[in-house]
């Protein structure tokens, strides 16, 4: 029983490099969010559920981890959801690392992630917001259970003049619904103001199950995306936007990023052309090289 490693498939365009991967709770996120991809995986699906077993268990489990690691948290399922503020389960998963010597990685679209500054200043940390608009109005539609969008800037404001590395990813870009330029530059304009150094950007993909479940919420913005995904292609069990769409979004946005002086990378697109760093913001928090750690782990 040791630290699970994140799953990072080539053929889906994953650029990762290796790290470990922890999902302090299970069931549907408590954010809501009508494009959430985990709806595919059984485990995230009905009622948000904390892994208190893990809370028991996280000092065994990171004791059996040889390899340092970064450790994300998380990739389905927001480790500072609504249900994190009575559990504690990532308070008390990231202690135990920074305790052992992890680097952490947290990816989140919560403001409650100031909660814990002072265990990020015990290890190399980096935080990634996802801020998908800076539009309350959209916000609610699309992401009705989290923050709104300026108690996420507020967040990363605080954690950088604390001395955390902050990125941002603008992720999932939703064609007609989040998709404006003028919106997505005002983003990277307000986080290139507050110490954000990194923009991960991606377009929305569909899994099976996805669009009946959201043409139930909201019947008008299904067939929307559904005529805009027409001519897409399956990859991996996820449907992308079509190729020269994407391309031209994600294009477009890293020429905004570098515009205000900023770090931007794709995530799992297919053009690793456009980044300049790693996709996840790793590159914040890791110690040593990727040769260093192929190394050890033989």
């Amino acid at each position: 029983m040791s630290l699970p490693t994140f799953n990072i498939v080539k053929s889906s365009f994953c650029t990762c490099l290796p790290k470990y991967n922890i999902n302090p709770y299970l069931g549907r996120c408590g954010h809501n969010c009508i494009y959430c991809y985990a709806i595919k995986f059984p485990s995230f699906t009905g009622p948000t559920s904390p892994r208190l077993k893990l809370k028991e268990n996280i000092n065994i489990i990171v004791k059996r981890t040889r390899v340092r690691l970064p450790v994300m948290l998380s990739d389905s399922t927001d480790p500072y959801q609504p249900l994190e503020k009575e559990y504690k389960v990532t308070r008390r998963c990231i202690e135990v690392l920074a305790d052992h010597g992890f680097p952490l990685l947290i990816v989140t679209k919560s403001d409650l992630v100031v909660r814990d500054i002072d265990v990020f200043k015990r290890t190399p940390t980096v935080v990634s917001m996802t801020i998908t608009t800076s539009r309350s109005n959209i916000a609610s539609i699309i992401e009705p259970g989290a923050p709104e969008p300026h108690a996420r800037f507020s967040a990363l404001k605080e954690l950088s003049e604390e001395g955390i590395p902050v990125t941002i990813r603008i992720d999932p870009i939703i064609p007609s619904i989040n998709s404006d330029m003028k919106d997505l530059e005002r983003i990277i304009y307000e986080a290139s103001k507050i110490g954000v150094r990194q923009v991960t950007a991606s377009t929305m993909k569909i899994v099976r199950g996805l669009m009946p479940a959201m043409r139930r919420i909201n019947p008008e913005l299904s067939k929307r995306i559904s005529e805009l995904y027409l001519d897409g292609e399956w990859i991996c069990g996820y449907k992308y936007l079509r190729r020269d769409l994407r391309l031209s979004i994600l294009f477009s946005l890293k020429e905004i990023a570098q515009k205000y002086g900023l770090e931007f990378a794709v995530c799992r697109e297919g053009f690793p052309q456009l980044n300049t760093t790693i996709c996840d913001g790793s590159s914040y928090c890791r110690r040593g090289s990727l040769q260093d750690y192929l190394r050890r782990e033989g």
